[in-house]
């Protein structure tokens, strides 16, 4: 979450784009001559299933049903998960692969990735896994690392006519990209993909679940307690309903933000009208200070920055004990879905249609301009884009109404 990892997957992005497309054209060669001489056999049911998702937590919790039918498929023991050390605190928390199979890649410089990654290679083919499925959209670098462990079945979505950024021909099941559906559904479709013989593809007559589950997040009675202890330092004796706002600014993305002053207007006028609220400012350890400075702004006493002083895990406790969520489009929108929390999420160069958490706590606010979304798979998440105006369309009073009718819909529960 923090800016450190950002830099490095823009490092990444580059790489994949400049350097990588050449690594998999020549490895698509490699693999057309071996196959003339090596028969491939895909047929066999799986055994060891290893999912590849290297960045973005919000898009595990997406995967959440794909994961859950591999397991129920081959055992929670024969379930792998290869990713980006940063991300694995939310498959921990979804507690669907046990955490001796979280394969997690180090992130703190370009060299100790690219070591990490062989090293995590290396062990992969030693556990002898023998499918592979790549969740990235076009990514180039996750292709060539599923073609490198070996493993004779590889799952992932292919560019058949030059939709989406080359990546060669180095998966055995070759699925089509469908911008129509959800991701989640996407997910599904990729494990659902290992019924079918390879040469089918792109046919693919799955029809993937409308709304695929999601679990709910159960922590401990002591780590409750805990997160109460710390809300309760902050909040003070006096009870009072907690609105949490999240005024990130991604690095990654900066086109999803939504600006810092809206939020300072937002809390202004929630405390005006609910005299029951208190307000905590969330964010991650490295926005602390320019989270206070949000909180002085506002100038009261029921309003508190949390940025820094959690960890994620008793940050998404405290979401469990907390009334509404204001989020743009990132991360916490998707680890609120795990509990009981409403969510209002802000939507600007991506899309709720494909993105949104599928729960009826979720409340998406989406200005629907022409231009977006401008960042999708086809595009490898790229924009020409400089001047957000999907997110500046979106007005404190819009945000302000909806944060207060689902607020009076949970009190009068």
């Amino acid at each position: 979450m923090g800016n450190r990892f950002s830099t490095n997957t823009k490092v990444l992005q580059r790489i994949d784009a400049l350097a990588v497309p050449m690594v998999c054209a020549l490895l698509t060669l490699w693999r057309k001559v071996s196959d003339l001489f090596l028969s491939r056999d895909t047929d066999r049911e799986p055994r060891r299933v290893l999912f590849l998702k290297l960045a973005e937590q919000g898009s595990t919790v997406l995967a959440y049903e794909a994961v859950k039918r591999a397991v129920d498929r081959v055992g929670k023991e024969h379930v792998y998960f290869l990713l980006f050390e940063e991300n694995r605190f939310i498959l921990d928390a979804l507690n669907l692969v046990p955490h001796d199979n979280v394969l997690a890649i180090r992130t703190k410089s370009p060299l100790t990735m690219m070591l990490g990654a062989l090293q995590r290679l290396w062990q992969i083919r030693r556990i002898g896994i023998d499918t592979v499925i790549d969740m990235e959209f076009f990514a180039r670098s996750s292709a060539v690392i599923s073609y490198l462990t070996g493993a004779r079945v590889r799952v992932g979505f292919h560019a058949w006519f030059g939709e989406g950024p080359y990546r060669g021909n180095l998966f055995t099941h070759r699925v089509m990209y469908n911008a129509h559906l959800h991701t989640s559904r996407l997910f599904v479709s990729l494990v659902e993909a290992l019924n079918n013989p390879p040469e089918k593809f792109p046919a693919y007559g799955f029809s993937p679940p409308e709304n695929p589950g999601l679990p709910q997040f159960s922590p401990s009675a002591a780590e409750r307690d805990e997160a109460l202890r710390i809300v309760s330092e902050l909040v003070g004796n006096q009870p009072r309903r907690l609105i949490l706002l999240n005024a990130n600014a991604s690095d990654l993305l900066p086109l999803r933000r939504w600006e810092s002053a809206n939020y300072v207007e937002l809390a202004k006028q929630l405390l005006a009208k609910f005299p029951d609220i208190s307000i905590a400012f969330t964010g991650a350890p490295d926005e602390a200070l320019k989270v206070t400075e949000l909180v002085k702004l506002i100038g009261s006493d029921r309003v508190f920055c949390l940025a820094g002083k959690t960890t994620l895990r008793q940050l998404l406790i405290i979401y469990g004990l907390a009334e509404i969520l204001v989020t743009n489009d990132s991360g916490p929108a998707h680890f609120a879905a795990l509990t009981p929390i409403d969510t209002v999420v802000l939507f600007g160069p991506e899309t709720p249609l494909l993105f949104g958490a599928l729960t009826p706590r979720n409340h998406n606010l989406w200005a629907r301009t022409s231009c977006s979304p401008c960042v999708n798979a086809w595009n490898n998440r790229q924009t020409a884009c400089r001047d957000n105006i999907c997110m500046q369309l979106i007005s404190v009073n819009q945000v302000f109404e909806t944060v207060c009718q689902v607020y009076q819909n949970r009190i009068r529960q």
